[in-house]
């Protein structure tokens, strides 16, 4: 099983023969089920998040084969239920491409964008889906959610026109959250809230993912903050022991070096 492939094909089929063998033979993937690997799928796949935001190449390539691997381990496992198999998965998401894209497979015009999740949407309607929200997963991160939420009331029409008028909601909803805090209410969850979904919103209207976004600050934040503990520590101090003005002075100099 050393020899690599050049195509594509031969490639995907000496996976498959892998994890066939894996199977019988590895105490480890004998015992795997489908829900033992999930959370294993769900951590995989912030790695391959974290390699795109570093725009690491080879890692991404990794990353990639890892989770093409519990592709191919979720339909063996299904496959020895007899429930469906690899050339059901792959069949079902073709039918499903042609299926949503019948301005290339049809006589359906969409030039935009906008037009084909319009498109999307409907399809998805009319092949019995209640409502256009049941397509996003309940345990998505509630910011990842919030966007998908947005995103697919978009698809429908239910959406502001401008980015000036989101601006504008996230002001007003950054006051009701001020009142609600000055008043000690009960509600502060609720407004607190609203203001990250609106600024999740306006976000989307400017052209930023929110999630790489914030990840990026805390990626920010962890470099300059172990500058501080670095620096503070060739000084023969203690952050515990310095004031915030003092603390605040690095973080300046962190500014600019990281």
């Amino acid at each position: 099983m050393t020899n690599k492939n050049t195509s594509p094909g031969a490639a995907f089929e000496r996976l498959i023969a892998i994890m066939d063998e894996l199977r019988e033979k590895c105490p480890w993937d004998k015992k795997q089920t489908l829900n033992t690997l999930r959370y294993l799928t769900i951590e995989e796949t912030y790695e391959l998040a974290d390699a795109i935001l570093e725009k690491d190449m080879e890692s991404i390539k990794g990353e990639l084969g890892d989770l093409m691997l519990h592709l191919v381990f979720y339909s063996k496992i299904a496959a020895e239920k007899q429930a469906f198999d690899m050339v059901d998965v792959l069949n079902t998401v073709c039918e499903k491409l042609i299926e949503r894209h019948p301005h290339i497979y049809g006589d359906v015009e969409a030039t935009t964008e906008e037009e084909v999740k319009a498109n999307w949407e409907k399809i998805k309607l009319r092949s019995g889906k209640k409502s256009v929200l049941e397509g996003v997963p309940k345990s998505l991160p509630a910011m990842v959610k919030a966007t998908r939420i947005q995103e697919k009331a978009r698809g429908v029409g239910f959406d502001w026109d401008h980015k000036e008028q989101v601006l504008k909601k996230v002001k007003e909803e950054i006051e009701e959250l001020h009142c609600e805090v000055q008043a000690g209410s009960d509600r502060i969850e609720d407004e607190l809230g609203d203001v990250l979904f609106s600024v999740i919103n306006y976000s989307r209207f400017i052209g930023i993912d929110p999630e790489s976004a914030l990840e990026r600050t805390n990626k920010k934040f962890i470099k300059r903050f172990q500058y501080l503990e670095k620096e503070v520590k060739k000084k023969g101090q203690s952050l515990d022991k310095m004031t915030l003005e003092e603390m605040d002075e690095i973080w300046e100099d962190a500014k600019g070096k990281t």
